[in-house]
């Protein structure tokens, strides 16, 4: 680390920077979005916002581009809804425009738009020159600031770009934080970083060849990684750290090559290096992978980061084709916010459309049914019959137009994303917006939360109502119905029963059953939205939060309204027989049409990683999990004794990092419930 980043990266540890920013109050710009057409609602606010800002050059920085105003501006909608927030969870075609430049951009949309005569294409390129000169215009108020500051290299810098493409990994890495600050600039949110090794290795190999050291290379990459998270804290998203900044390395083209190269092992030690929330690191593996790059990823995970996550191109790859995905695109994959998987540069796929809580289903299904089944097998019928009920009613209510509602005109008209929709490919060429039919693939995803709560309450009910005809069914209904107040004797015989992360198959195959009940309901089914299907997923997001909320108590002896299981992984009262088991529970069903995303989350103790000997087991444990065909994975490193201690006395601890679902974030700066989530899966780590 040179001297240069380690002043960076202490002034954005001290937090010091924040009190530079402006607290620009009640941003609301509708008077001015009502006296324009609708679809350059989104330009205004982009206008409006850049107009607005100040060049913001920290202390030693040299890629620039950071928030002034605290707050984006917001218009009133005709619903009367505040809109602060926008189309997400989206992979930019980075490469194309860094390749480009804006200048000839401009040209390209007055080349298109010359051709058109119809008024709704016309805003359509209007509302987009009128972004990209916006940006152009605070790139300009930047380069004039570096000069006057004395900043020669960023201002050298912002003499070629964003102007003209970029001729070197320095002007790239510049170029492409304009990019992720003026994104975040308009309603765009959750923007993911994508396949950073690929579409930067060009630049990176360049400069190489021209005798620029690795050393030189390594310091812009980590004075990059620090800059995206100067901002982080006021980006959208249900916690700080849940913003998008998700990278991707590695992964396989369709001939087998293993694509992880130099780059991509820069940005690995960058990251163990400077220990940071962001990037969020994801792997692409396969059986193929070798054992040096999970003792690599271990080695991030040692720090307590919560990444890297791991995604297996064996299962993701043909899970993509298999939904229409073209070959090309779907070996290209990369991963949304958290692990759900996108098509980059060209897709407008809402992979996290509805949540879809298992546990409720199951809950429902058993109020409803079990005094009138007469055997476990007719009972699991009703719970299918219940499951595509929900997911027929979830469907329909995606359905109607969506997106002309959304955007409240014409699907034909431009939509709310116009400078966004320049990175979708085929955008610019169609002249519509991405959320209007611009791009290629039009997907929606459902995150499957509380799949191990769900199946644990069926194998409790399998065992002590038919099989060991413990209770009756009326019984076990009333003390659900009363939270177990007065049978908390039977909910420790529920508590006991066999549960899912054993490799026990008595309650795996009801978790089996659920998962390939839920394929049926949703794999490729059509959503109505310019030949989008659905895709099924076993994620959960913040709902294993927000859906435990709405749920009471259910059969497994989960009290009502207290948390699901993160994600894919075992119930947090769980007692696990050690992660081994936890494998064989999680891959030995067929994954292959639930791989919306959605990874085994497991938490080990940080002593595991106390020597080498530690470390190789841990990567084998995650190159054992690949080979048995296990989906995604992440780990959490933590230790609950620190966690207790950071809780009572947050400003010891205001760098702690941990994982919280698909995101790392800093442990103090979480709001209490996550606290205290993360604090019981702690408490039942392997």
């Amino acid at each position: 680390m040179t001297e240069q980043v380690k002043r960076f990266l202490e002034l954005f540890k001290t937090r010091e920077y924040r009190n530079r920013r402006i607290d620009n109050g009640d941003f609301d710009v509708t008077e001015l979005v009502n006296r324009e057409p609708k679809p350059m609602r989104d330009t205004i606010v982009m206008e409006q916002m850049l107009k607005h800002e100040t060049p913001n050059i920290l202390e030693g920085d040299i890629i620039g581009f950071n928030r002034k105003l605290k707050n984006l501006p917001y218009y009133v909608n005709a619903k009367g809804r505040k809109v602060k927030d926008g189309p997400g969870n989206n992979t930019p075609n980075y490469r194309r425009v860094i390749e480009t430049g804006f200048d000839a951009i401009l040209e390209q949309i007055d080349a298109y738009a010359a051709r058109v005569d119809d008024e709704d294409t016309g805003l359509f390129y209007q509302a987009m020159r009128r972004s990209v000169v916006s940006v152009l215009d605070i790139a300009d108020r930047y380069r004039i600031a570096a000069e006057e500051q004395g900043n020669t290299h960023l201002a050298k810098a912002l003499a070629q770009v964003p102007h003209k493409p970029a001729t070197s990994f320095y002007e790239a890495c510049v170029f492409f934080k304009i990019i992720v600050y003026t994104l975040r600039c308009t309603h765009a949110t959750h923007m993911t970083i994508g396949r950073f090794d690929q579409y930067m290795l060009s630049y990176y190999e360049e400069d190489l060849k021209r005798g620029v050291s690795r050393e030189e290379l390594f310091e812009v990459l980590e004075m990059l990684f620090i800059s995206l998270n100067l901002d982080g804290d006021i980006y959208f998203g249900c916690q700080q750290g849940d913003n998008g900044q998700s990278l991707v390395l590695g992964g396989y083209d369709k001939e087998g090559n293993d694509q992880f190269n130099d780059l991509s092992m820069l940005c690995m030690e960058a990251s163990l290096e400077l220990t940071l929330i962001d990037p969020k690191i994801n792997l692409r593996v396969s059986k193929k992978t070798p054992d040096w790059m999970y003792e690599l990823g271990t080695k991030l995970t040692k720090q307590g980061l919560g990444f890297p996550q791991y995604c297996n191109d064996d299962l993701i790859v043909p899970y993509m084709i298999s939904l229409g995905y073209d070959e090309e695109d779907a070996y290209n994959y990369t991963v949304a916010a958290c692990w759900e998987v996108l098509s980059p540069n060209n897709g407008w796929d809402i992979p996290n459309r509805k949540y879809f809580a298992f546990p409720m289903v199951v809950n429902e299904a058993i109020h409803r049914y079990l005094p009138t089944s007469a055997t476990f097998e007719e009972l699991l019928e009703r719970v299918r019959e219940v499951l595509f009920e929900k997911a027929k009613q979830m469907q329909e209510e995606c359905r109607p137009d969506w997106n002309a509602q959304i955007n409240e005109i014409s699907p034909r008209r431009a939509g709310r994303c116009m400078y966004l929709s320049l990175f979708v490919d085929g955008c610019l060429e169609k002249g519509l917006d991405m959320t209007a039919g611009g791009a290629k693939y039009n997907n929606y995803g459902i995150l499957g939360s509380g799949i191990a709560n769900a199946a644990d309450a069926l194998t409790a009910v399998h065992k002590v109502v038919y099989d060991d005809k413990l209770v009756s069914a009326e019984e076990l209904l009333a003390a659900l119905d009363a939270d177990f107040e007065g049978y908390e004797e039977l909910r420790n015989t529920l508590l006991s029963c066999p549960k899912m992360g054993n490799n026990d198959d008595y309650a795996d195959e009801n978790a089996a059953f659920l998962m390939d009940a839920c394929a049926d309901a949703y794999h490729g089914k059509p959503n109505g939205a310019w030949g989008g299907v659905w895709r099924a997923g076993t994620g959960s997001a913040q709902s294993y939060i927000v859906a435990s909320k709405q749920t009471p108590a259910t059969a497994d002896g989960r009290k009502a309204y207290t948390p699901y299981s993160c994600s894919f992984s075992p119930a947090i009262t769980t007692k696990v027989n050690g992660p081994l088991s936890i494998l064989q529970s999680f891959t030995k069903h067929d994954l292959s049409r639930m791989c919306n995303g959605g990874p085994l989350t497991m938490e080990l103790h940080d002593t595991v990683f106390r020597n080498p000997e530690g470390e190789k087991k841990v990567a084998q444990l995650v190159k054992a999990f690949v080979h048995m065909g296990g989906h995604q994975f992440q780990l959490n490193s933590i230790n609950r004794d620190r966690l207790l201690d950071a809780k009572a006395h947050p400003e010891q601890y205001p760098n702690l990092i941990v994982r919280v679902w698909g995101w790392s974030g800093y442990f103090c700066e979480l709001d209490q419930e996550y606290q205290d989530h993360i604090i019981s899966r702690a408490e039942h780590m392997v």
